[in-house]
Formats: C-alpha cells, structure tokens, sequence
C-alpha cells in the first residue's frame, strides 16, 4: 500500500497534514519567558536553598565589615544663619534684606563652609599639622598642613536646612575628642572668617566713596559754573530754579511771566467783549425788557382799567354810543402813550450796550497785539533755554549723586561693616560618648538585603539562561503545546510497582493523560498513537507501555509496537518475529503479535536489529502494517526512537498520523523540544500534546526518582512476561 495512504485520525489526507505540519512549524518558535507572579514564586521556591546561602553569606559578610571596620565618632554642631544688615546701596540693602533667608543665601553659606579656604583656616588656627595624632608628621609644613586640611574637609558633614536659618553638620574622625575639638573649631573658624569677609568689604567701601565722592564733587562744581555762565551770556533771567519736572523752562523767565499776565488778561477781555455782545444782540432781538415794563406799568395798569369798563358796558351799551366812543378814544390813546414810552426806553438800552461792547472789543484788541509781540520774544528764549536745560540737569545729577554718596559714606564705619554676626553658634559640638559607625544591626540588615537580591537576581539569571522545560506552564509556553498530563518521578526502581497499583501517582498521572486523550480529536483517542521525544532517555518507552496498560484495562484491545529499530525497549523471545521481519520478509502481522501477561495486550517486538533502520521505514511497507494493526485493534501504541539526530520518529510519525510527545522535566531543553516538533510537524503528523515525565510536581507536593532511556531493556521480562505467541483472532 502507498505510504501516501497512511491513518489520519481526523479524516484529513496526507496533504493536508502536510500543510498544518508545515503552517505549524512556522508559527512555532522560540519564546523569551515571561516574569510574573507566579513565575517568581516558583523561581524563589524552587532556588530557596541559593537564595538562602546567599542570604547567609550577605550575613557574614557584615558581620566581617564591622569587625574590619575602624570605629567612627561624629560630633554635631549647630549655626544660626543671620541676615546682613550693612550693605552699599539702598537697592541692594533692600534686596539682600528680602532674601537673606532664602534657599540660594542658605546654599552659599554651606558652599563657604564646605570650601577648601575654611579647611586649611581651621588647620592652621588649631594647628593640626603638627598634631600626630591628626596627620603623619612626615614631610614638610606645607605638605602637612595640606594633609591636615583635606582631613579636615573629608570628615565634614553639612546637612541641607528644609525650612529656617539653622544648619546642622557634624565632623566624624576615630577620636571623640578630636572631633568634638575640630567641629567646633570649624564654626570658630567660619563665624570669624565671615566677620573677616563683612569688615574687609566695609573697608574697600568706604574707600570706594571717597573716591568717588571726590570726584562727584569736582564735576558738581564745573556743571554748576558752566550753567552760570551760559545763563549770564544769553541773559536767561529765570525767576525758579525749576520747573516740575526738574527742567528749568522758559516760562519761569521774566518773559514768561509777561506773557502769562497777559494772556490772563485776554482771557478776561475776551470775556468780558463776549458778554457784552451777547448782551447788546439779546437786547435787539428780545421783547420788553424790564426796564420798559417798568416805566410803562402805570400807564397799562390804567389801559387795563378802561378796558374792563369798556367791556361791561358793552352788553349795555352798542359800540356807537358816545360814552363807548369815548372810551375806545381813551383806551388808544394809552396804547399810544404806552408804545411811545416802550420806543424810548428800549432805544437808550440799546445805545448803552453797543458802547459797552465796542470798548470791550477794543481792549481784546489791543491786548492780542500785546501778546503777539510777547510770542515770538517767548520762542526765540525756549531755543536759548535747550542748553540752558541740558547743563541744569546736569547740575542736580551731580548734586543728587552728591548727596547720596555723602550720605552712605557717613552710614558706614567700622562698627557699620561689622554689624550683627553673620553666623553665631546655637549648640556647640560635644565629646561623642559612643561611634556611629560601624553598625552592626544595620550592617547585618544590609548584608541580608544585598544577599536576598543578590540570590534572587542569581536564581533569575540561572532560570531564564536555563531553557529547560520544567512545569506544565513551560510546555503551554514555550513549546506551545497542551499540557495533556504530568507524570511524578518513581522512587528508585519501582516503576514498574507503580504502574501495577491502580493508585499509585504514577497510575494515576497516566490515567489522567489517557482520558485527555479521549478529548484530544473528534472522534475520541486516536486509533493509532505515536509516542516518542526529542532526545534518549525522557520516559517515552515507559509512557508507551502506561498507556498501553490503561487502555487495556479499560476494554480495549491495545498493541503495543516496539518501533525502535536501533534500541528496542519490548523483546521477544525470539527473534524471528518483530517489525523487522514484517518489513524485509512481508508476512503476516498476526503471526508476529504475541499476547502479554496483562490481558487485551498485545506485543509487536522490533525484532533483529537492522543494519539501516530508516531505509526500512521509508517504505510504504510500514504504513500496511499501521492499518492492518489498526483495522484489527481498538488502538495502536507506537514505541518510537528519539527525533533528534535520527530520520526514524518522522518517518514514522508521517504513518501513524498522531503524536504524543513525552518531555522529561527539567532536562529536555526548550530549543531541543521545538527542533524536534518542528521536524515531527513537517512530516503532516499531527501532535496531539506533550506529556511531562519524571515531573517533580505531584499534588503540590515535590518527589523524585532518575529513569534512564533504555533502562527497561534489561527489566522488559519484568513488565511484560511474554507468552508463546498466538495468532490474533
């Protein structure tokens, strides 16, 4: 039969499962693990003992250091930081005042305690040099001092202030008088080098001022005469020294004046013409006024009177009547007298304002005139004015730096440029009465620390260098394979006890792995199932013969092939039946099967040894006897040799169609493993899952036993006693 032909448990042809194989090996890969929670648990459980020696060796480690360690004193002393209250100008009095305190004058004053010129001050005034205690005495003064000095710098200590005006430092050295002496003298030495600093700059100030108030005084005096005799030669009169702006104008001058008065005066002429206009058109354009309606009052009054006569009397009288006659006659010649009166009175008005207004008109005339002449003598002295000004402000700058500097000059003495101490000592340094350093709690904690992290920094680095396969989650994870079921490692050489008590671990790994199978296709487990590892000794021999086992004490009628042509696992008695002798020979499958001591299984040995065991299971041969072993069992169990290096596992995987790839826990290495599922995926064979052998995990408990490949070859009359063999019905 074509090898083409061979079982596919899923009812796909061969080319189809050449093409999943192939899509399988290229989606399979190497995958860096991932560090979890979980991961690290078992890294820190599985390591305990290195993380624990490393714990103990941090542990003597800092109990050593202490002992190594030369005893510290540290003294600490305190300074109060006081804002300086003398400065040169009233600007910088007034910025230095508000930032006194601040973080950036904090911060200089830890720079000055900290620098080199305080150290060798120090070492000078306490005379450390000579100390031998202190330094070595070797050498000359000059080496000796600078010796002294960096002694003095490295062991202080100035701590940073968060808040306030206090800086706290301290000075350690393996002396506790010395140190107490030395931080001490280090603020002595600071306070009074600060006071050395405040004097040396009130000094250099005051001889600042007297240079330049000297030389302010001599420009004074050449400004002051050079405004004199400008103003003298262009006859400036100016009545004010300034004007508000500081300037001198021409309007301070006596043509300033002149012309002010004057326009003042217009102002008022022009007023006064202008309500004299006004009064005289309002009189010729108004009614009766109240002269008129006095001086014709009587006379309308007594109108007024006729009128109402006139009126009654005429519901009596017809306007012919004399006596009506005469008083129409009367009451006209009233409005005659009254109208002649009005012309008269309105008329003189009239004449006394016009007068009014032509005189006011006049003397706005006349005053224009005056004015216009005092303008252009006004403008032709502002030009004369402009260098007038220039050396006018000239004069009160110099006068103004003047008094300012005479001023400060007279701030500033000697009790001046002292003023407040810049520093002062709140607590002085006392004689330490125990070291500092060395600690020993804090040594042993430290060397706890360092050797936890280090221990499991090495148990990381030994897991992820480490690419064996160990857990369940690396055969999900790195081989990217279901994890069909981990088998405990047997204690000794009692496996095959194990496999005898139905409720061993053993048993009952392999019968979890057995019911997985069941679920692993459609249609159940697999009629024929290939059993085999990536390399020798993984526990895929005894996996095959577990599984054969469980199958059969369930029902079925298992066979079990011994395909291992190099090193068989399962012998006959003889060796004239076996795979070898079906694929050379062509007989008859049943007459190479031979029954076991465990009933429903059967044994196909491998046989004599060939001497080119791929070239046998290259033919098509092999793939007959798949099916004939299929067709007349419930399921075939394919004993077969180790995929890498050999050409046998994927010859054979491409016949039987299913795999079960057996890994031994915490040997087969990850590259190794995906190598050989990449090579068994390419033949179209299709890996059902991977089992986990000689596991350590067993209920979350831990066991261990070593199992060797082909260790069963000298026990295999112990696991399966053979029988005569018996032809299969």
């Amino acid at each position: 039969m074509n090898r083409d032909l061979a079982i596919v448990p899923e009812g796909r042809a061969l080319s189809d499962r050449v093409r999943v194989g192939r899509d399988t090996q290229d989606a399979r890969h190497f995958n860096t693990p991932q560090l979890d929670f979980a991961t690290l648990v078992r890294i820190v459980r599985d390591w305990r003992w290195m993380i624990a020696a490393a714990a103990v060796l941090g542990i003597i480690a800092g109990i050593v250091l202490t002992l190594l360690t030369p005893q510290q004193y540290r003294a600490w002393i305190t300074l109060e930081v006081n804002p300086p209250s003398v400065e040169i100008m009233d600007e910088q009095t007034r910025d230095r005042s508000q930032g006194a305190t601040s973080w950036d004058h904090m911060v200089t004053q830890i720079g000055l305690l900290q620098s080199r010129t305080l150290s060798e001050r120090v070492a000078q005034d306490l005379n450390l040099a000579s100390n031998p205690a202190f330094v070595d005495q070797a050498g000359d003064g000059s080496a000796r001092l600078r010796a002294a000095a960096d002694r003095v710098a490295g062991g202080l200590k100035v701590e940073l202030p968060e808040d306030g005006q206090l800086i706290r430092f301290s000075y350690s050295t393996t002396s506790p008088e010395m140190a107490a002496t030395v931080a001490n003298g280090i603020a002595e030495g600071f306070i009074n080098a600060n006071l050395q600093r405040r004097f040396e700059a009130s000094a250099y100030a005051r001889q600042f001022l007297e240079r330049q108030i000297t030389k302010t005084r001599t420009d004074l005096e050449k400004s002051e005469r050079q405004l004199t005799e400008y103003a003298q030669r262009q006859g400036i009169i100016s009545l004010s020294p300034t004007s508000n702006s500081g300037v001198s104008d021409a309007s301070n001058s006596l043509q300033g004046d002149s012309l002010a008065a004057l326009n003042r005066a217009l102002a008022e002429a022009t007023a006064r013409r202008v309500a004299a206009e006004g009064a005289y058109r309002q009189a010729r354009t108004s009614g009766p006024t109240v002269e008129v309606n006095t001086s014709t009052q009587a006379m309308r009054q007594s109108r007024a009177a006729l009128e109402a006569e006139y009126q009654d009397k005429r519901t009596l009288m017809k306007p012919e009547h004399p006596e009506m006659l005469s008083l129409r006659s009367r009451i006209d010649e009233l409005d005659r007298q009254i109208a002649r009166e009005t012309a008269q009175v309105s008329g003189g008005r009239a004449n006394s304002l016009a007068q009014e207004y032509r005189a006011a008109l006049a003397a706005e005339r006349a005053l224009q005139g005056r004015v216009s002449q005092l303008k252009g003598s006004v403008l032709d002295l502002r030009g004369r004015t402009v260098r007038y000004n220039i050396l006018q402000r000239e004069v009160d700058t110099n006068r103004g730096l003047y008094d300012a500097l005479l001023q400060r000059y007279k701030e500033i003495g000697v009790a001046g440029g002292v003023g407040t101490a810049p520093v002062s000592i709140v607590d002085r340094a006392e004689v330490p009465g125990a070291p500092f350093t060395p600690s020993l709690p804090k040594n042993l904690l430290m060397g706890l620390g360092i050797g936890l992290l280090g221990g499991l920094g090495g148990a990381l680095a030994f897991e992820f260098l480490n690419d064996r396969i160990r857990t369940r989650e690396d055969v999900r994870n790195k081989l990217q394979l279901p994890c069909l079921g981990a088998v405990p490692r047997a204690p000794g050489d009692s496996f095959a006890d194990e496999l005898k008590d139905p409720g061993s671990g053993v048993s009952e790994a392999y019968s979890a792995v057995a019911a997985a199978l069941h679920f692993s296709t459609a249609d159940g487990a697999p009629k024929a199932l290939l059993v085999t590892s990536s390399q020798p000794a993984e526990g895929k021999s005894s996996t095959a013969l577990a599984l054969a086992q469980n199958f059969a004490r369930r029902g079925q009628r298992v066979l079990l092939v011994d395909a291992d042509l190099r090193k068989p696992s399962f012998k006959a008695a003889t060796d004239t039946i076996g795979v070898t002798q079906l694929l050379t020979k062509h007989g008859e499958l049943a007459d190479h099967v031979t029954a076991t001591q465990y009933e429903s299984l059967w044994l196909l040995p491998s046989g004599p040894l060939p001497p080119n065991p791929a070239d046998l299971l290259a033919t098509a041969r092999f793939s007959t006897l798949v099916e004939e072993a299929v067709d007349a069992f419930d399921l075939v169990i394919i004993d077969a040799p180790p995929v890498l290096g050999l050409a046998d596992a994927p010859l054979l995987a491409a016949s039987a169609g299913s795999v079960l790839f057996v890994v031994e826990s915490g040997e087969t290495r990850t590259r190794a493993a995906i190598e050989a599922l990449n090579r068994v995926e390419a033949s179209g064979a299709h890996v059902l899952g991977a089992v986990l052998a000689k596991a350590k995990e067993r209920d979350g408990a831990y066991a261990s036993y070593k199992y060797r490949y082909g260790s069963l070859e000298e026990r295999s009359r112990e696991k399966i006693a053979l029988i005569p063999h018996q032809a299969v019905e």
